[in-house]
């Protein structure tokens, strides 16, 4: 049957029966339910639904009022501080679009995406004041006299130094609060005429040679922030712990959902285990998510620092690499329920999930942790998920050896990365977005990553392009050849180990002071997470056709054995 769709009826869109889809309305809709519960902690700060609408209100007005709407970035760096957390609903209720910039990134990245971005206000920690200002210095040096400065508004912690928020003051910047006192708490705000519309960028990667913005759209962030509570059993007014940034693809949409289920953000500026079980016993905390990195840090917690048993079943989303079954089980005998999940920044975060089957609980520890670690089935906002064969784009067999790259489909899947249509023509091919991840699909139509394509390192659940870190390894004066690979990390999961083919002149000289100051050039050159931490010299093995192979320097590194703790 060719042609157009019929329907039964000629029914036409209009104003009471379609409009616009948006988390937006969710903060709304909370402050009417619930005026008067928590709706976020922050040390003994504590703030209602009803105020929290109000401070939203007031952020976006206070932005409005300085034209910063429809096709306007604010860029905000900062720790998980409620100021980020109203930034996820008063930036886009202003119209304009969030950028919310990793910490951990040094000023040469943070300028290039300030630049990228074209960020028209910055919203910064005081904490982080001199990393934004040093960015920013670098942004005018290479702007060549385009460079207008952005309104600088400086967020103040009463946990912080004092110094480093009178030193923001000093140089120009204004306080949060004394920027939301500019603002309307009854701003009349409007959702998008079109969800298409975006609501927020993130970078995944700073390298200017292809930048990775991924810009993200209202659609599916309403669905993405419904899909979170329902595929992980999140009941109305749940008390959630912000351990995972929420720089990291926006806390992977639960800024969003917290607001549509009523419930209560505890936030964290430093993630300790201490501060994890304390928060569990002293706040009612129900549910966190975090990378494998920080559940063994919880799991090795000295006694001291833990509190134990549990006062209640505590539910815990994992993702950002897959985490071990020994990990797994340690985590579950000691009363923490984990959901491993699996996604990217350009699929809204996390978008797969292990379902856990009840017909599970009778297998053994070990058969459970190890089901459990895989990536799973799609989301349930997720309408297409497969692993294929690249070469023709047909499914490969269920399994469980064949090997494909996982592809995504459907309105979670991101709009595409900011002014870069040659990396979007690449991510988009043949009508799926391609993850360049490889993994296999087992008879149960379960997916398991079996590896990265991309030569993605990753540490503490950060992403680590091995590309980048040599780009920069090469601009060392001793340095021939580099290839960057994972090596096991006892702290991390995995770090950064460069094999290096030295130069002539520099093969005679001392190689462990040479490789300290190849560890050195790299700290202040990338950020700290990118430094490798270890140096391997010697000839680097290749293919025919002079291509480096990564896959045996991989195995040698594993055959290494994994960093120890103390090396940091």
């Amino acid at each position: 049957m060719g042609g157009e769709e019929k329907d039964i009826d000629d029914l036409p869109k209009n104003a009471a029966n379609y409009t616009a889809l948006t988390p937006l309305v969710f903060l709304q809709r909370a402050a009417l339910v619930h005026p008067d519960r928590t709706s976020i902690i922050h040390g003994s700060n504590r703030y209602n639904w009803l105020q929290t609408y109000q401070r939203c209100r007031r952020l976006a007005s206070a932005l409005a009022k300085r034209s910063v709407t429809f096709g306007s970035t604010v860029a905000v760096i900062a720790p998980n501080v409620p100021a980020m957390y109203e930034a996820h609903f008063g930036v886009p209720m202003a119209g304009a679009v969030l950028n919310a910039v990793n910490i951990r990134l040094n000023a040469q990245t943070i300028a290039f995406l300030l630049g990228h971005s074209a960020s028209a206000v910055i919203m910064v920690d005081q904490e982080y004041f001199s990393l934004a200002e040093e960015a920013l210095k670098i942004l005018a040096e290479t702007s060549k006299g385009n460079f207008r400065p952005p309104l600088l508004i400086v967020i103040a912690d009463k946990t912080c130094d004092s110094r480093s928020l009178q030193h923001a003051l000093s140089k120009g910047a204004m306080e949060y609060e004394k920027f939301l006192e500019t603002g309307d708490p009854n701003f009349a705000w409007k959702p998008p005429q079109d969800e298409w519309q975006s609501i927020a960028l993130g970078y995944t990667s700073g390298t200017t040679a292809s930048p990775k913005g991924v810009v993200l759209h209202h659609r599916g962030a309403y669905l993405m922030a419904l899909s979170n509570p329902v595929i992980w059993g999140m009941k109305e007014g749940a008390v959630y712990l912000w351990t995972l940034p929420m720089f990291h693809c926006n806390g992977w949409c639960f800024a969003w959902s917290l607001a549509a289920i009523c419930g209560t953000s505890v936030c964290l500026r430093q993630v300790t285990a201490k501060a994890v079980y304390s928060a569990i016993a002293n706040l009612g905390v129900t549910h966190f998510c975090a990378a494998p990195v920080v559940l063994n840090t919880i799991v090795n917690a000295p006694k001291e620092e833990t509190i134990l048993p549990l006062p209640r079943v505590v539910h815990v989303m994992t993702a950002g690499a897959a985490p071990p079954p020994s990990l797994l089980s340690a985590m579950s005998q000691r009363g923490f329920r984990v959901t491993h999940t699996y996604g990217l920044s350009e699929t809204y975060g996390p978008s797969t999930i292990c379902v856990w089957k009840p017909e599970w609980d009778l297998l053994p520890p070990e058969n459970q942790a190890r089901l459990n670690a895989r990536q799973g089935v799609p989301y349930v906002a997720l309408e297409g998920l497969d692993v294929v064969n690249t070469n023709n784009m047909m499914p490969v067999p269920a399994d469980g050896t064949t090997v494909g790259e996982i592809v995504f489909r459907g309105n979670v899947v991101m709009k595409g990365y900011l002014k870069n249509p040659k990396a979007n023509q690449e991510a988009f091919a043949n009508g799926y977005f391609h993850s360049g991840d490889l993994a296999v699909k087992h008879p149960d139509g379960y997916i398991e990553i079996k590896d990265r394509s991309k030569d993605i390192i990753i540490s503490g659940g950060e992403n680590i392009s091995s590309v980048e870190v040599e780009n920069i390894l090469y601009q060392h004066p001793a340095v021939l050849e580099v290839s960057v690979v994972a090596r096991p990390d006892e702290r991390w999961g995995e770090s950064p180990c460069a094999f290096v083919t030295l130069k002539g002149e520099a093969e005679k000289s001392d190689q462990q002071r040479l490789a300290e100051d190849i560890m050195n050039f790299s700290r202040s050159k990338m950020p700290a997470y990118w430094v490798p931490k270890s140096v391997v010299f010697g000839p680097l093995p290749k293919t025919a056709t002079g291509k480096i192979q990564k896959h045996l320097l991989r195995a040698k590194a594993k055959e290494m054995g994994p960093v120890k703790k103390s090396r940091l």
